[in-house]
């Protein structure tokens, strides 16, 4: 009998060990279902040995082994591992977190095949412009399947109602289906090569390399010099290479991916594009699809469903998908024959994950192209300092985008509007609804941006100062005006508004601040006429909300758009010229060491909103601090004279980039309990005498959230080696504290406090 190590989805740290009967086959990476205690459990086999240390009588043998998937791959499992070592993160909840949720089941793997659609030869005959013109999607749909068969997530783009009126097109006849590739199942899966070595002896798929190398490629745009320059550095690495695409906004960052893309293809390799948000993923999946139009681009992100996600990660893994396109999670989809890695808004914090495994996408895509020797490209208008320091001392290589892509398109103008020295109404100065006046005269559109949504941040009593604090949380509870509920964005607890204070029962409660709901009454009053579009949480969570007010946007509907951080990164809306930006300062008293940083960010992504096309562009940031060097700068689009300032406070302070950290996290109903493991937790890390340094336990920013008591402990060392080496001897004294009560949780490299 052979001896198969297994990774299951339990907190443990380690592999467990199970026999294989004669006879039966197993591989690394292959799924089987193994007995685990009273329970049968999905796991993935990650060794084949032929010895072990565990008694004969207490191994049992593995159930069945799972033939409907092909095994994961050896690269994929050392970046697991890799991902479970650098994280401290068990090693079975790492790999099987990577996997789509059915993967993880033991429900039968069915292949099906992919549908695309063509003409049928009476549609081909069809004259579009006689197909009657209040058929509007229908036309849409003969029109684009008369350039060349889609299948039928390139439809999807032509309208949110194309299903229906797709289906009535193959009734009547017009429109058929056929089957374009098959996904293979695991005894056919086949060795696929990666373009850039010199390994390859198989075809992919069933197609040859010549077939896989001929695609449309849209090549309407010429590359400016600078971007010509872009592409050619990273086409020319011949391996593994990071490079710091730093493009201001509208400079094209987008048009060097493309024809990094269309390189990549052109020998046969696969494209992984990672986006920091969903909402940013229709709008990037459309515009790639209409430049690479016979190209099989497929995404993977948390609004799929399991059975999509299951699909498109299929593809992906034998090769079939060439363009990945996904959030952070993708970062581990199976691409035998990746050769290109592109991380766009490198700088965005939702890369890293905040839950259960507490990795960087960003950082774990720098390691899987490492790991490939293939190059990787992260894009930014503000890269993250961290990303810049390493540009800077030569450890990434650095590609500067100055000037914006189209020639009649500038930098918008930025001012900044002194709150203590204006009129103000309600939040919005009298300047900036004057400047929102003209735009609406110009029929042009304008932009309010507060990172706020709700109607007010609190509700307050006028007689006796009470807060609509929430009774699960140290944080208040939001004021929703239009469904009359108080809401805590933490917790998720919610009531309805009182009619009286709950104290002194006085009923003069007044809103304090301002949130999405509130700026949007507040112009609706001042500008009754104007098409106004509120974009937040709340107005996008329908499943077409935002693709429906992205078209609306588009087609010039909307005079005024009042929204969040959804609108700051990644949207082109020609006819935007102003952005106005409403209390930004509440960053600048944070206690966060990167709040600055994020804040800097944010405003440039929102302010390159503005003048994207032939007309100009202008921001108007109110503050109280218009002197402030972050808003100086801004005005002054100086990124590298910021970066420099922010860096040398940081090497002075020893923060990140200069310094590397590790926090523990503690939650549990109990004080005593709470600040008695991590004061033990602290002590063993002393005594263990390495070179880090141990700060003090102390509560987190939110020290109480949905009725649990939370509380951390920093470590801090002067190298990544020095801090792992330290991380590997205290988990060990960590897993033998007692904390049953408590909820635990070890962040490499955090970026929340």
């Amino acid at each position: 009998m052979s001896i198969v190590r297994v990774a299951l989805d339990v907190p443990l740290p380690t592999l467990f060990d199970y026999t294989v009967a004669e006879g039966v086959s197993v591989e690394v990476g292959q799924r089987v279902i193994v007995p685990f205690g009273k329970r049968q459990l999905v796991g993935v086999v990650m060794e084949c040995v032929a010895t072990t240390d565990v008694s004969a009588e207490r191994i049992k043998p593995v159930t069945q082994v799972l033939h409907d998937s092909a095994p994961l791959s050896a690269g994929l499992l050392d970046l697991l591992r890799f991902c479970s070592d650098y994280y401290r993160f068990p090693i079975g909840q790492t790999v099987l977190s990577a996997l789509p949720v059915r993967l993880r089941s033991d429900k039968p793997v069915i292949s099906k095949p992919i549908l695309s659609y063509r003409l049928s030869a009476n549609g081909a005959a069809l004259d579009v412009e006689s197909f009657p013109k209040r058929k509007v999607v229908q036309r849409r749909i003969l029109a684009k399947l008369a350039e060349h068969p889609c299948n039928i997530a390139q439809i999807k783009t032509l309208s949110a109602t194309v299903g229906a009126q797709l289906r009535a097109l193959v009734q009547e006849g017009w429109v058929e289906s056929f089957t374009s590739v098959h996904l293979p199942s695991a005894s056919s899966a086949l060795k696929v090569r990666n373009p850039l070595s010199n390994k390859f002896d198989a075809e992919l798929s069933g197609r040859t390399v010549n077939s896989i190398r001929q695609h449309t490629f849209d090549n309407a745009h010429t590359l400016t010099s600078e971007q010509q320059l872009a592409v050619n550095a990273v086409t020319q690495a011949g391996g593994y290479a990071c490079f710091l695409l730093h493009g201001i906004t509208g400079s094209g960052k987008t048009e060097v991916y493309v024809h990094l893309m269309h390189e990549v293809l052109q020998r046969g390799g696969q494209v992984l594009l990672l986006v920091p948000e969903i909402n940013l993923t229709p709008q990037l999946e459309n515009y790639f699809r209409s430049r690479f139009p016979d190209v099989n681009l497929v995404s993977l992100h948390s609004g799929l469903s399991e059975g999509e996600r299951l699909h498109n990660w299929l593809q992906a893994q034998i090769g079939a998908a060439q363009i990945v396109l996904g959030t952070r999670l993708s970062v581990f989809a199976e691409l035998p024959a990746l050769a290109l890695i592109i991380v766009d808004e490198e700088h965005d914090s939702s890369y890293k994950q905040q839950d259960g495994l507490r990795y960087s996408a960003r950082d774990a895509a720098i390691f899987r192209a490492n790991q490939r020797g293939v190059p990787i490209v992260l894009g930014s208008a503000s890269p993250s300092l961290e990303s810049y320091h390493n540009a800077q001392s030569g450890r990434y290589q650095m590609l500067n985008l100055t000037g914006r892509a189209l020639a009649a398109a500038s930098l918008p103008t930025v001012r900044s509007i002194n709150i203590t020295q204006s009129v103000m109404h309600h939040g919005i100065s009298e300047n900036l609804l004057r400047e929102i006046a003209l735009r609406i005269e110009r029929k042009e559109q304008s932009l309010l941006f507060i990172n706020r949504r709700g109607y007010a941040p609190v509700l307050m009593c006028a007689g006796c100062g009470w807060l609509s604090g929430c009774k699960h949380c140290a944080g208040k509870m939001v004021l929703h005006l239009n469904e009359q509920r108080l809401r805590c964005h933490h917790c998720g607890y919610q009531i309805r508004v009182p009619n009286a204070c709950p104290d002194c029962g006085s009923a003069d409660l007044i809103p304090v601040g301002s949130g999405t709901q509130r700026v949007e009454s507040v112009l609706h009053e001042r500008f009754p006429d104007a098409r106004i579009l509120r974009v937040d949480r709340d107005s996008t969570r329908n499943k077409r909300a935002w693709q429906t007010m992205r078209e609306q946007i588009h087609a010039n509907e909307v005079d005024i758009l009042v929204g969040t951080q959804m609108l700051a990164k990644g949207h082109d809306f020609p006819e935007l010229t102003l952005v106005g930006v409403l209390n930004p300062d509440s960053a600048l008293y944070s206690s966060d060491f990167r709040a600055p940083e994020k804040l800097f960010a944010q405003l440039v992504q929102v302010a390159g909103r503005a003048g994207r096309a032939d007309k100009p562009g202008e921001v108007l940031i109110q503050t109280a601090f218009p002197d402030h060097p972050l808003f100086r700068a801004l005005q002054t689009h100086d990124f590298e004279g910021w970066a420099a300032s922010q860096l040398a406070e940081r090497q002075m302070a020893g923060f990140p980039p200069f310094m590397f950290q590790a926090m523990l996290r503690a939650e549990g109903k109990i004080e005593t309990e709470l600040y008695a493991y991590l004061n033990q937790a602290r002590a063993a890390a002393i005594e263990l005498n390495h070179p880090v340094e141990i700060l003090g336990v102390v509560p987190a920013a939110l020290p109480r959230r949905a009725n649990h008591l939370r509380a951390q402990l920093l470590i801090q060392a002067t190298s990544r080696k020095a801090l792992q080496q330290f991380l590997r001897a205290w988990q060990s004294r960590l897993d033998a504290l007692p904390a049953a009560k408590l909820r635990c949780s070890l962040d490499i490299d955090p970026l929340e406090f």
